[in-house]
């Protein structure tokens, strides 16, 4: 399984297991008022990898910038 260049192992490895753990409690407790209470701890985790991904690539961005006023300066 190959990782992109913004995303790392341990970014999968709470993917996955954030998801196992919420598949294994929906089949645990079924579908009750507590499904509410395990989606949302899936969805922080999610949330949490998505603003980890986009501040790489806000990173890069910025690096590309000043790599070009660098070259201008010069």
């Amino acid at each position: 399984m190959a990782t992109s260049r913004y995303t790392d192992w341990a970014s999968l490895a709470t993917i996955v297991i954030t998801l196992v753990l919420f598949v294994a409690a929906i089949w645990a407790k079924g579908f009750t008022h507590d499904l509410l209470l395990e989606a949302g701890v899936f969805l922080v985790s999610v949330k949490l990898i998505l603003m980890s991904y986009n501040n790489g690539v806000a990173v890069k961005d910025v690096r590309d910038r000043l790599e070009r006023i660098e070259a201008h300066l010069k």
